[in-house]
């Protein structure tokens, strides 16, 4: 699984009428046929045959799970999900599946690009509550979610299908494990590294100073209101991401982004 995968799609959907219903069999048929686990390289993955509702699939060496989300266009800067309620007590309890992007092609049910999203980049600040389904809706009053994936960091968006084309293995691999140290964290301490780490990547250099992160610390302080000495927390934040092997110390007060 090094490179290559058969992109395309050839479960039979015959079965289904909604081109939604059809598009869930092609798209979760081939993730059973054709993936392996981003998080320890395990194939093929299994899927939750009872439904289950957090997750389609797992992996049944290290346990990772997984939620599929597909589209035949673009994923846009938001997904919606299920139930506010729900994902907010799964964040606190740590039991949000990672998520998998898949986009393909309706026309020749081909496999365009396929991304993934770790566990661990799922913060608070990531949902966004929806509003209330009106009265006369079947599910009156109840409040859905979205993920707002603009505001995960590339560093959390792990590609392993591009146009067609499949990233090696080791470097999947290897950039899941970089952040793998953000699982030991609680959702506060996971929130300032990854806000940190944004505006690192906000600042579009490989190499970096201290000034160029201080100067989001207004920013930093409307996202933190509780934190009155912002600067230190960055200064925290970078430590806690050199120590990770995220960023490189170069000198004082100097970093690059490994």
């Amino acid at each position: 699984m090094a490179g290559d995968f058969d992109y395309e799609m050839r479960e039979d959907a015959a079965s289904f009428s909604s081109g939604s219903q059809k598009a869930r069999v092609w798209t979760e048929g081939w993730v059973l046929r054709q993936m392996y686990c981003p998080s320890c390289g395990e194939q093929p993955l299994t899927d939750y045959t009872n439904n289950k509702p957090v997750a389609d699939f797992y992996c049944g060496l290290c346990e990772e799970d997984f939620e599929l989300k597909s589209t035949k266009g673009k994923f846009g800067k938001k997904i919606t999900d299920g139930a506010y309620a729900t994902m907010m007590s799964r964040l606190q309890s740590d039991s949000v599946p990672s998520l998998m992007l898949l986009r393909y092609t309706a026309g020749d049910k081909m496999v365009q690009d396929l991304s993934v999203i770790p566990k661990q980049f799922f913060v608070t600040d990531l949902i966004e509550r929806r509003k209330p389904l009106a009265k006369t809706a079947r599910r009156a009053g109840w409040v859905g979610c979205n993920i707002l994936i603009d505001k995960v960091p590339r560093a959390g968006r792990i590609t392993l299908v591009e146009n067609r084309i499949a990233r090696p293995k080791d470097v999947v691999l290897d950039k899941w494990a970089k952040t793998a140290f953000l699982r030991g964290k609680n959702l506060t301490q996971k929130g300032w590294v990854l806000d940190v780490l944004n505006c690192v990547e906000h600042i579009g250099q490989s190499e970096f100073t201290l000034g160029d992160v201080y100067k989001f610390e207004n920013y930093l302080s409307e996202l933190h209101p509780e934190n009155n000495h912002v600067k230190p927390k960055i200064r925290q934040q970078l430590q806690v991401l050199r120590d990770a092997g995220v960023l490189e110390f170069m000198a004082r007060g100097k970093y690059r982004v490994i």
